[in-house]
C-alpha cells in the first residue's frame, strides 16, 4: 500500500487502509505525537533522537521531523517525534500533540496551540531566554516584550501541565546544559518505556565521559514530575535571574546586575563577541582572551553568550534584591 499524499492525516490514512481491507488493528491505532521545542543550543534535537531512537528499538514506527536551520543560538528550533504500529505523516497536525516539551518558556507559549485539547500534556522549563529585540531598550530593568503568561495562568488551560526550573536543577548537578535531559526524564515519566530503556539510549547518544551526570539530570527530572503528580503542581515562578516576565505589556523586569562569567582556557580569539556586542564593552586583551572593559554598558543582552563557538562565555543575571544589604 503507497503512502498518503501529502496533506492527508494519519487518521484518514487508517480509515483508508481500512477500506482498503487492512487488518483492523493496524487501521486504528493512532500514532503518538511528541513536540519538542526550544531556542537553539539548548539541546533540542538531543531530546528527540533519545525519543526516536528509544521507539524505534521497541519495533515502533517512527518519523521525525525537525527544523534547525535557527539551531545558531537564540532562534527557534522543534521537532516533531510520532511513533506507533503505523506512522504515515512526520508532522504532528495543529492540536494533535500527545505531550509538548518546551526547553524555554516563550517557545512553550508559541506552541501551546498544537497540543491536544483537554487531553494534552505540558511540561516546560521556566528559563526565560530573552532575546534583545524584546527589549524596547537594553538598559537593565527596561520594560520587555516578552511573554507574560504565568506558569498557574497556563496549567488552568492545560489537561495536565508542569513548569519544572530545569535549569536550576542541572545547575545544581554543576552542568547547566543537562536541562534538557532533565525535561527527558520528565517526558519518560508519560510515556510506557522502562527507566532502563531510557537510560541505555541516553547513554548512545551524550559524550561518554558525561554520561554520569546525564543519568542523575534524567532521574532528577523524573523523580521532579513523579513527586508533582503526587501532590499539587508547585506554581513555580521563573525566578528574577532568569529574567522574570512582565505582568503585562510594557512592564518592567525586576532589577538585575548583569555580570559575565568569562572561562579563558575556552577562548579562542575568534573576536565575534567583540565584533557584534551592541555596546562595544568587549575587547581582546594582550593575550587574546576576551575581557568586559566596562561592566557599566552591560545589559545582559546575551549576544555574546549566544554567538560563542566555544561556550567561553557566560551571562548572569543577578537579582540586586538577593544583595545583602539592598533593597529591591
Amino acid at each position: 500500500m503507497k503512502a498518503p499524499a501529502d496533506g492527508v492525516t494519519d487518521r484518514e490514512a487508517g480509515e483508508a487502509a481500512a477500506r482498503s481491507g487492512a487488518t483492523p488493528a493496524a487501521a486504528a491505532a493512532e500514532p503518538v505525537n511528541v513536540l519538542i521545542v526550544g531556542v537553539g543550543g539548548q539541546g533540542v534535537i538531543l531530546v528527540s533522537k533519545v525519543l526516536a531512537y528509544l521507539a524505534q528499538s521497541r519495533g515502533l514506527d517512527v518519523k521525525q521531523s525537525e527544523v534547525h536551520g535557527m539551531a545558531k543560538r537564540g532562534g527557534s528550533v522543534f521537532s516533531h517525534v510520532r511513533f506507533g504500529p503505523r506512522v504515515w505523516s512526520p508532522t504532528i497536525p495543529k492540536g494533535e500533540s500527545d505531550i509538548l516539551v518546551a526547553l524555554e518558556w516563550a517557545e512553550g507559549m508559541r506552541w501551546l496551540p498544537h497540543l491536544k485539547p483537554g487531553a494534552g500534556i505540558f511540561v516546560c522549563d521556566t528559563k526565560r531566554i530573552v532575546p534583545p529585540f524584546a527589549c524596547l531598550n537594553r538598559r537593565p530593568g527596561a520594560p520587555l516584550r516578552y511573554s507574560r503568561e504565568t506558569p498557574a495562568e497556563v496549567r488552568s488551560h492545560v489537561a495536565e501541565g508542569y513548569a519544572i526550573d530545569a535549569t536550576q536543577i542541572a545547575e545544581e548537578l554543576g552542568n547547566e546544559r543537562a536541562a534538557n535531559v532533565v525535561l527527558l526524564g520528565a517526558l519518560s515519566v508519560a510515556l510506557d518505556f522502562s527507566v532502563s530503556d531510557w537510560e541505555a539510549a541516553l547513554a548512545e547518544f551524550v559524550p561518554k565521559k558525561t554520561i554520569p551526570v546525564n543519568l542523575e539530570a534524567f532521574r532528577r527530572g523524573r523523580e521532579w514530575i513523579e513527586h508533582a503528580r503526587e501532590h499539587a503542581p508547585p506554581a513555580a515562578e521563573p525566578s528574577a535571574a532568569q529574567d522574570a516576565a512582565p505582568a503585562g505589556r510594557g512592564a518592567t523586569a525586576a532589577p538585575y546586575e548583569v555580570r559575565l562569567e568569562i572561562t579563558p582556557q575556552w577562548c579562542k580569539s575568534c573576536d565575534i563577541c567583540v565584533k557584534l556586542c551592541p555596546e562595544r564593552c568587549l575587547r581582546l586583551n594582550d593575550e587574546r582572551v576576551v575581557e568586559l572593559t566596562d561592566p557599566a554598558k552591560c545589559t545582559g543582552c546575551r549576544l555574546c553568550e549566544w554567538l560563542c563557538p566555544d561556550f567561553a562565555i557566560r551571562v548572569h543575571m543577578d537579582p540586586i534584591a538577593a544583595r545583602p544589604g539592598v533593597a529591591a
